[in-house]
């Protein structure tokens, strides 16, 4: 018995030990653990990440090339399935399908399906070419069809396979949110440093200066963006500008907590000392202030990521954003508000579940973040 006690108290002796030499990273990372639900926000945010960086390799098809298969437009989602009604097989299969017009639904394009012709699914096929990270030429997809085509999750009005369509359009919303999230990173921590630790007049003008910007509304911003953009210029060029404007306009907010910490600390004794010892302004803002409270920083960017990827997808949805060819969950959001969709081709909402589950993930991370990075918060208790 005596043992047993010894031993956990030196147990309880080296948990303490490593609690109070660890790394602020470190404690940030025990406390976010204890958070389940910020765990598995995590994990879905790293699959949706993974899906979007290798989008190209995982759909079996390059979507921006419209009418891909012109005979299976509007076509319902496609199941691979192992068993039919004429037996099992070790290979996944889908079943062939033939377009016809009906006269029960007012001579519409309608799909039946022939349960006695099998396509049997391919792995690591060849077909459209592409580049991986911008650099890596390629033109393996993961899956593919022997005849034909699949389509997971059917296709649009253009005959667009709508899955490939998905995990490029969720690339695109990250690289656009990401820009953004970096031009708005880059321009707070300069105006708000400058702001937070010379104070007095020049911090008053810069506050009237986030003022004003706070103030400029979004959408007659990009109303007016969208006016002067020609109908020719490039999507590159589009989505440039898109990501551009959302950075300047997405500064302010972080930019006043790094005013305000900056307020709190110039005063501290350690910045005192690097003063004395003759350090430079921006040597105390950059080696000193900053660092200080690097992890809070993290947290507010996390946060404010759903929110870049929110202004881009309702941008391009009302049209003033990103658009075809582009490969966006604003663009593809677009072909779903007709009546005539939402009646007969709900399969178009499928991306809805996508874009749900980024903005949930990034949200549910952001506030795990938020608390584990608070030492007052009641979760670390």
């Amino acid at each position: 018995m005596t043992d047993q006690t010894t031993d956990l108290t030196l147990q309880d002796q080296k948990s303490k030990e490593a609690y109070f030499t660890a790394s602020q990273r470190q404690l940030i990372w025990a406390r976010f653990k204890k958070q389940r639900a910020a765990m598995i926000a995590a994990m879905v945010l790293v699959v949706l990440i993974v899906s979007g960086i290798f989008a190209p390799f995982l759909s079996p098809y390059d979507p921006t090339i419209a009418g891909r298969d012109k005979d299976y437009t509007n076509g319902a989602p496609q199941i691979p399935q192992f068993c039919d009604k004429n037996g099992c097989t070790i290979r996944p299969f889908i079943h062939a399908v033939e377009r016809e017009r009906s006269m029960a639904t007012n001579f519409r394009w309608v799909t039946k399906i022939n349960e006695d012709k099998r396509i049997h699914l391919t792995f690591l096929p060849k077909g459209d070419s592409y580049k991986l990270f911008g650099f890596i030429p390629g033109s393996r997809h993961l899956f593919g069809a022997e005849e034909g085509k699949i389509h997971l999750f059917g296709t649009d009005e253009d005959g667009q396979d709508i899955f490939s369509r998905t995990l490029h359009a969720i690339w695109t919303s990250l690289k656009v949110g990401s820009i953004g999230v970096f031009i708005a990173f880059v321009l707070a921590l300069i105006i708000g440093g400058v702001a937070g630790y010379y104070g007095g007049w020049i911090d008053g003008v810069i506050q009237m200066v986030t003022d004003a910007v706070r103030t400029v509304p979004a959408i007659p911003l990009f109303m007016a963006v969208a006016a002067f953009m020609p109908p020719e210029m490039t999507a590159e060029a589009r989505f440039f500008y898109i990501s551009l404007i959302l950075g300047l306009i997405g500064w302010p907010t972080l930019a006043r907590r790094v005013r305000t910490h900056l307020l709190t600390e110039r005063n501290q004794e350690y910045v005192l000392a690097a003063q004395l010892c003759g350090a430079s302004s921006s040597h105390v803002i950059r080696r000193h202030l900053l660092p200080s409270f690097t992890s809070y920083i993290i947290v507010d960017l996390v946060i404010s990521f759903p929110y870049m990827v929110l202004s881009e997808t309702a941008l391009s949805f009302i049209g003033l954003g990103l658009k075809d060819p582009v490969s966006s969950l604003g663009v593809m959001l677009q072909k779903a508000t007709s009546a005539d969709v939402m009646l007969n081709y709900q399969w178009y909402f499928i991306p809805v579940i996508f874009f749900i589950a980024l903005v949930m993930a990034f949200v549910f991370v952001g506030d795990g973040l938020r608390d584990a990075a608070d030492p007052y918060s009641d979760t670390n208790k």
